[in-house]
C-alpha cells in the first residue's frame, strides 16, 4: 500500500523549461505603485531561473529524507516520513501552504526529528501527490486523508501542525480525529470579522491595528483569493503554459525575507508537476465554514510581520481550548523559513504541554 519513492524529474523536463525561459516575452512596466509584481523583480529571478539555481541541488535536499506514495481515497499521497531515534517521539504531521510544497519544512526536520516522528504530505494536487480527477478534494477531505495517513503509518495519537492553507487543514484534521490528536499547532487562525460592528468595538488597540493589516492587505493584495475560490481552471491555462507566469503568480505571496532559491524551488516543484491550476482549486475551492467552535488544544504561534494577523478575540469565538498562544516581533507568513528555530522551539513548548 505504501512504496517508496525519490523526486527524479527527467532531464527533458528541465530542457523544456530552460527553453521557454530563455523564450519569456516580459510585460512592460505599469505606471504607478502597487499593482502587483514588479517587472523587473521576475525578470531578474527568472534569468537566475535560467542561469544560475540549481534543481538538481534542491532535488537532492528533499531526496535526503525518506519518501513514500500511498494511496488514499483513489489518489496518490506523496510524504516525506522521518522517524525520531526515541521510541517515545510523537508523530507530528506537518501542512504546508500555498504557494509552497513540502520544501517550507525543510529546516524544520533537523530541528525537531530527535523529538518527533515527522510526516510531511504534499497536499493533493500540489507537487508530487497526485491531482485530483473529481470534484470535492476540499480541505476537509484532506483532513480526512490525513487522518487515514497517520492511521495507515500505526501511529494512535499524533499532533497536528500547520501553516498557510496548511493551517486551515490541520484545524480541519482537528476537528475531524480528535479522539487521537494531541493538539493543533498553526501559525495564523484564520478568523474573520463577523459583520457585527459590536464586535469590532470590542477590540483592544493592538487587535484594532491587526484588523486593519488585514484588512489592507484584502483591499489591496487578496485578489487571488477571489480569482483562486471561484475560477481556478481560468487561471491553470495561464499558469500551464509560462513558467514566468507561475512564478510571477507565487510571487504574490513571497517578499525578501525568504531566499530566491526557496522561492524558485517551489516554482519549480508547481511548474515541473504541472499543478498551479490543481493547487489552486485544492487549496481555496468549496470549502465551507465550520457550524460550530472547535474543541480540541489548539495553540498558535504569531508572527509580526505574517499579512494574516491572527485576531484573538475572534480566534475564541471559533475555537473552545486555546491553550497556547505566542506572539513574535520577528518573522512573518513564511516563518518555517524565516525562523525556523523559533517556531520549532514553540512546537516543542506546545506540545510538551500535550503529550
Amino acid at each position: 500500500m505504501t512504496r517508496p519513492y525519490r523526486v527524479d524529474i527527467p532531464q527533458e523536463s528541465l530542457d523544456d523549461l530552460a527553453a521557454r525561459l530563455a523564450a519569456t516575452r516580459f510585460t512592460r512596466p505599469l505606471p504607478g505603485d502597487g499593482l502587483g509584481v514588479p517587472a523587473d523583480r521576475v525578470r531578474r529571478l527568472v534569468e537566475y531561473w535560467r542561469d544560475g539555481y540549481d534543481w538538481r541541488l534542491w532535488e537532492r535536499r528533499i531526496n535526503a529524507h525518506p519518501q513514500f506514495l500511498t494511496e488514499i481515497d483513489g489518489l496518490d499521497v506523496h510524504f516525506l516520513h522521518v522517524r525520531s531515534p526515541r521510541p517515545d517521539a510523537l508523530p507530528l504531521i506537518l501542512t504546508h501552504g500555498w504557494p509552497m510544497s513540502v520544501a517550507e519544512f525543510l529546516p524544520l526536520i533537523d530541528r525537531l526529528s530527535d523529538a518527533f516522528h515527522l510526516v510531511v504530505p504534499s497536499v493533493p494536487g500540489f507537487g508530487f501527490s497526485g491531482v485530483p480527477r473529481e470534484p470535492g478534494w476540499n480541505r476537509h477531505r484532506i483532513a480526512a486523508a490525513w487522518a487515514e495517513l497517520m492511521r495507515r503509518l500505526g501511529y494512535e495519537r499524533y499532533g497536528v501542525h500547520g501553516n498557510d492553507v496548511g493551517s486551515l487543514i490541520s484545524i480541519e484534521l482537528g476537528r475531524l480525529d480528535p479522539d487521537h490528536i494531541a493538539g493543533v499547532h498553526v501559525t495564523q487562525i484564520f478568523s474573520l470579522p463577523s459583520g457585527d460592528p459590536a464586535e469590532r468595538a470590542r477590540l483592544g488597540p493592538d487587535d484594532l491595528e491587526r484588523l486593519n493589516v488585514l484588512e489592507r492587505f484584502m483591499a489591496t493584495r487578496g485578489a487571488y483569493l477571489g480569482l483562486q475560490s471561484t475560477q481556478p481552471l481560468t487561471l491553470a491555462h495561464a499558469l500551464s503554459d509560462s513558467p514566468a507566469g507561475q512564478l510571477a503568480w507565487n510571487l504574490q505571496l513571497f517578499g525578501d525575507t525568504v531566499s530566491d532559491d526557496y522561492i524558485l524551488t517551489n516554482a519549480s516543484i508547481y511548474w515541473l508537476t504541472d499543478t498551479g491550476g490543481s493547487s489552486a482549486m485544492t487549496g481555496y475551492y468549496g470549502n465551507k465554514p465550520p457550524a460550530e467552535p472547535s474543541s480540541f488544544p489548539l495553540g498558535l504561534a504569531g508572527f509580526g510581520d505574517d499579512f494574516f494577523p491572527s485576531i484573538r478575540p475572534f480566534a475564541e469565538r471559533d475555537h473552545a481550548a486555546i491553550t497556547h498562544w505566542n506572539t513574535y516581533d520577528k518573522g512573518g507568513h513564511h516563518a518555517a523559513q524565516e525562523q525556523p528555530q523559533v517556531l520549532a522551539d514553540d512546537l516543542r513548548a506546545f506540545f510538551t504541554a500535550h503529550h
